[in-house]
């Protein structure tokens, strides 16, 4: 073999390093992404598991207010159905915009119950229900904060993912962009709260 050819086979060698190089950062940068959303899962499922608990305790005072519990029971059905597709395909673009409409619905649903718990000065009163009502606030901090955390990974991943030379190298290879995961809560929910004008 010639000089030419060494070099053509060291110029291959070095592509193909390259190449193996970047695909392996993109991976380990999606990998980040999946699990920080496995820890929106767990906390997902910690949610899940509180809703029928409150139900359950505030449905004998609340007979009347059937509506209102069959809406958390069935908006707790679809996210936990959507949260089950978004675990199977993590960042992929329509299963987190499924997961984010469906724990909005979710959200505004048990935001109701909760209203209508406040007319109610007997489970206002109640242990079981303010403890209820405390484990499901700390979850949904909980939430929040994982899904800042797997928001920030799956930035890096698509930023690393969109730079030049990489993009060349995930686009030939499939690797396609990560979606974030929306927030949750209402615009209103996420306005900061103003103080009473006298």
């Amino acid at each position: 073999m010639g000089a030419g050819g060494w070099i053509a086979t060291g110029v291959g060698v070095a592509i193909a390093l390259y190449v193996i190089a970047v695909y392996n950062r993109l991976i380990v940068l999606r990998n980040r992404g999946r699990n920080a959303f496995a820890q929106i899962d767990v906390q997902l499922k910690r949610r899940y598991d509180l809703i029928p608990n409150l139900v359950e305790a505030v449905k004998g005072y609340m007979a009347h207010e059937r509506q209102t519990l069959e809406a958390v029971i069935n908006a707790r059905a679809r996210a936990m159905s959507a949260s089950d597709a978004a675990a199977k395909h993590p960042g992929e673009m329509q299963a987190m915009a499924t997961l984010a409409s469906a724990e909005g619905a979710l959200t505004g649903a048990l935001s109701k119950l909760m209203v209508s718990v406040e007319a109610y000065p007997q489970l206002k009163a109640s242990e079981n229900v303010l403890a209820l009502q405390e484990e499901l606030v700390s979850t949904e901090n909980r939430i929040g904060f994982a899904r800042q955390a797997y928001n920030d990974a799956v930035m890096d991943y698509n930023i690393k993912r969109e730079t030049f030379p990489e993009i060349v190298v995930a686009s030939s290879l499939g690797l396609a962009p990560a979606q974030q995961l929306q927030s949750t809560e209402s615009a209103a929910e996420r306005r900061a709260p103003r103080a009473a004008i006298t």
